[in-house]
C-alpha cells in the first residue's frame, strides 16, 4: 500500500506510461521517452494496445500538440493564463511523458535566488577545500542541461528580474558558466524548459522583452463551457476523493454542476442565460478554486455528514472561495443569493444554507 499523499505523474501514470512506450512507433526528438505523438495522446488521452490512456488535460487538443511541437525545438515553452488553468498541473506531465521525469523543478517566489537557477556551494567544503566539483550544488536547471531533461519553472513573474535574466544564457547558448571553476555545462539534446506564467501577476516582475523572446507562449484557456469545467472538476475531485481515501470519492454531479455555475456566472459578470448583470467578486473563482471547493465539501460531508455531497456541505467551501475581501465580496454573494440563486427552482437548500452563514 502507497503512503503518499501525492505521487509524481512518472509513477502515477507508469502504466500508462509504459504501454505508449511500448506501442510508439513512431521517431522520437533524442533523449525523449515517447514521439511528439504520444506525448500528446498521454496527455489528451486514447488507447496504448489495450491500454487506457487517461485524459490529463480537457482542453483543445490542438494548444497541447503546439505546445509539444515547441519543445521538440530549441526555443523553451512559456504556459500562460489565469489561475486555475491547469498550466502546472500541464507542465508537470509534459516533463513526465518527455523525460521520465518531473521533478526538476524551480518553484518561483520573492525569495527565489540566483542559485535555484544557476548553482549553488556547500558551504563546509567551500570554506575548507576551495571552490571544487565536489563543493558544487548544482541547480535543477544545471542537472537538466545534464542529463537532457526537461526542467520546469513555476510562476515565472513571481521571481525577481535579475533571477530571471540569469536564464538569457542559458536558453540562447545553451551552455551555464562557472567561472570559479573555469568551466561551463553545455546542455545534452532533450534538454528543454517549461515555464508558467499567471497573468493575474502582471506587473509584479514582468519578464523582459529579451527573455520573453527565448519562449514560445501558448495561452491557456479557462474552459469554454459548463459541461467541461463540471467534467474537469468531476474528475480530479474524483482522484483527490481516491487519494484521501474518503469514503464516497465520487462528488455528485449535481451538486458539482452548481457550484461550477455559481463560479462561471460570478467570475462572467452575468448569468448564464445573459439575462442579469452581476458584479464579480475579487476572487479568481477558477476551476482550481472549484476543484478546491468540491474537495472540502466532500472532506465535510464524509467526516461530518451523511457520507454524500449536499448543500450543506458546499456552502462553507462556495463561501471561502468567494468572500476573499469580506465587505465587498460579501455584499456581492449576498446580491447574488438574493437575485439568482432564491429565485432558481430546487436551488433552495444552496439559498438557505449560504444565508446561515452570511
Amino acid at each position: 500500500m502507497n503512503d503518499l499523499l501525492r505521487l509524481h505523474a512518472e509513477e502515477q501514470f507508469r502504466q500508462e506510461l509504459k504501454a505508449l512506450e511500448r506501442v510508439d512507433k513512431r521517431s522520437r526528438p533524442p533523449h525523449w521517452r515517447l514521439s511528439p505523438w504520444a506525448v500528446t495522446d498521454y496527455i489528451m488521452g486514447g488507447k496504448a494496445g489495450s491500454v487506457e490512456i487517461s485524459a490529463k488535460y480537457i482542453g483543445d487538443r490542438r494548444l497541447v500538440e503546439i505546445a509539444v511541437a515547441t519543445l521538440a525545438t530549441d526555443r523553451a515553452l512559456l504556459l500562460l493564463g489565469l489561475p486555475g488553468t491547469a498550466k502546472t498541473w500541464l507542465s508537470e506531465h509534459l516533463a513526465a511523458a518527455i523525460s521520465g521525469d518531473s521533478t526538476l523543478l524551480v518553484q518561483g517566489t520573492a525569495g527565489t535566488e540566483e542559485s535555484a537557477i544557476r548553482y549553488g556551494w556547500n558551504y563546509a567544503r567551500l570554506i575548507n577545500e576551495g571552490p571544487s566539483h565536489a563543493a558544487l550544488v548544482p541547480s535543477p536547471v544545471m542537472r537538466g542541461m545534464s542529463l537532457g531533461k526537461v526542467v520546469r519553472l513555476e510562476e515565472m513573474t513571481r521571481m525577481p528580474s535579475d533571477v530571471q535574466d540569469a536564464l538569457i544564457t542559458i536558453l540562447s547558448e545553451k551552455t551555464l558558466p562557472v567561472p570559479e571553476l573555469g568551466t561551463e555545462v553545455q546542455a545534452v539534446k532533450g534538454f528543454n524548459v517549461i515555464a508558467t506564467s499567471n497573468t493575474r501577476d502582471k506587473g509584479v516582475n514582468e519578464l523582459s522583452s529579451a527573455l520573453r523572446r527565448r519562449f514560445n507562449t501558448v495561452v491557456l484557456p479557462l474552459p469554454a463551457t459548463l459541461e467541461e469545467e463540471v467534467a474537469i472538476v468531476q474528475k480530479r475531485c474524483s482522484e483527490i476523493g481516491h487519494s484521501l481515501e474518503l469514503p464516497d470519492p465520487e462528488p455528485d454531479a449535481a451538486e458539482v454542476e452548481r457550484l461550477v455555475t455559481i463560479f462561471r456566472e460570478l467570475r462572467g459578470g452575468q448569468t448564464k442565460d445573459g439575462r442579469v448583470t452581476l458584479k464579480s467578486p475579487s476572487a479568481t473563482l477558477s476551476t482550481a478554486e472549484a476543484i478546491a471547493a468540491v474537495n472540502h465539501g466532500m472532506a465535510l460531508a464524509a467526516h461530518f455528514g451523511q457520507g454524500k455531497l449536499t448543500a450543506k456541505e458546499i456552502a462553507p467551501s462556495l463561501i471561502g472561495a468567494i468572500v476573499r475581501d469580506p465587505r465587498p465580496d460579501q455584499q456581492i454573494l449576498s446580491e447574488y443569493l438574493e437575485i439568482v440563486v432564491k429565485k432558481r427552482d430546487d436551488w433552495g437548500d444552496v439559498y438557505l444554507h449560504c444565508r446561515e452563514l452570511l
